[in-house]
């Protein structure tokens, strides 16, 4: 083979480069000892190159470009072409890469093994895999984009929703379509459970019972635990002829939880989501499109039905108790709308001991149908 440039390009064929090598060295008239003098070598460093036993590293492509007039990265595509050429060809290596291929494309989807940690996935081969998350995301073919538009709270601005909020929703979707409520969605139903609900649900066990009373009205109600690092409260979506309600539970106050819940609730009714679009969202962003404002309105219009009560300047302990009492509210609900009103410090002292519903919300999902 005769000398080439550094800017030579590669040849055709897929030539093994110990072959290629020993061709440059008989054109010359070298010896394997000969260019292994050359190189400063032992004498079996070439023999192995030239009889395909050693690669060739940075550094002996930059000796072998020396000694024959190439640069380093000629010896080395030469290399990289020949070994990829054999790649292609060897069947059990295209089989990985094509698991890779599968793999890649599922983890751009969602956040695959997070969805396996938590048990949302559980299938044990990439066939199994495959065939749970287009179940998932309600997709004909993987290669699809999941049809459900979804937009987190700040949607009218443009916000993209992350791969753990797509994923989460997704999550709640299946639940909801694997226990339909058995009546039909009615408005005006779940308009008088609404409001009827502050009053209903003061303390955590008064949530056990949250998904059979909207199962009546026909809607599904959902519990998720939020995904690691994604910031959901809850989200308002429809599967099929039922809205549905997703909640994770962050927080895990009682009184967050249920604003959530009538937050959810007013996006229904107000119809900001329909069959083919569903809100999740963050309650404390402060950022608030329209929607947010009139569903946080008729959240709060459904605890305060005669308007907001008169606060004194200094709140205390007895006087939140007994207006609770009048309104027939939790102590802790008057509390939390307080503190979203900036009548009461977020670090005040009268939420210490505050219910929690961490071990009611999973008992949602435990009942079947």
């Amino acid at each position: 083979m005769t000398s080439r440039t550094v800017y030579d390009p590669l040849p055709i064929d897929q030539t093994p480069i110990g072959q290629i090598l020993e061709d440059e060295l008989a054109e010359r008239g070298w010896s394997q000892a000969d260019f292994a003098v050359v190189l400063g070598r032992p004498a079996q460093f070439v023999s192995e190159i030239v009889t395909g036993k050693k690669e060739i590293t940075r550094e002996s492509a930059a000796q072998i470009g020396a000694a024959l007039g190439h640069s380093p990265q000629f010896w080395l595509n030469l290399q990289d072409q020949y070994l990829l050429a054999m790649q292609e060809r060897d069947a059990k290596a295209q089989a990985k890469l094509g698991d890779v291929r599968r793999r890649a494309r599922l983890n751009r989807l969602g956040p695959i093994q997070i969805l396996q940690r938590r048990g949302f996935l559980t299938g044990k081969t990439l066939d199994d895999l495959e065939r749970e998350v287009q179940e998932l995301y309600e997709l004909d073919s993987l290669d699809d984009t999941p049809r459900c538009e979804i937009a987190a709270k700040r949607a009218n601005q443009g916000e993209d929703i992350t791969l753990l909020q797509r994923a989460w929703v997704f999550c709640v979707r299946r639940e909801a379509r694997r226990r339909p409520p058995v009546n039909e969605y009615s408005r005006s139903g779940l308009d008088k459970l609404a409001a009827d609900l502050p009053r209903r649900v003061r303390t955590p066990e008064d949530f056990a019972d949250l998904p059979g009373r909207l199962s009546n009205v026909g809607v599904r109600l959902v519990y998720v635990e939020a995904l690691p690092s994604a910031k959901i409260d809850g989200c308002a979506t429809w599967v099929g002829k039922h809205p549905v309600v997703g909640l994770s539970g962050r927080g895990k106050r009682l009184d967050k939880v249920f604003f959530a819940l009538l937050h959810e609730l007013a996006h229904i009714l107000h119809g900001h989501v329909d069959k083919d679009r569903a809100i999740v969202e963050d309650l404390d962003d402060k950022d608030e499109s329209d929607q947010e404002v009139e569903a946080n309105m008729s959240g709060r219009n459904w605890i305060f039905p005669n308007g907001y009560p008169p606060v004194p300047t200094r709140i205390i302990g007895p006087w939140v108790e007994k207006k609770a009492a009048e309104l027939g509210i939790a102590s802790i609900v008057l509390i939390g709308q307080l503190q979203k009103s900036g009548w009461l410090d977020w670090r005040t002292t009268l939420v210490k001991g505050a219910p929690s519903v961490a071990d009611i919300l999973p008992t949602w999902n435990q009942v079947r149908r």
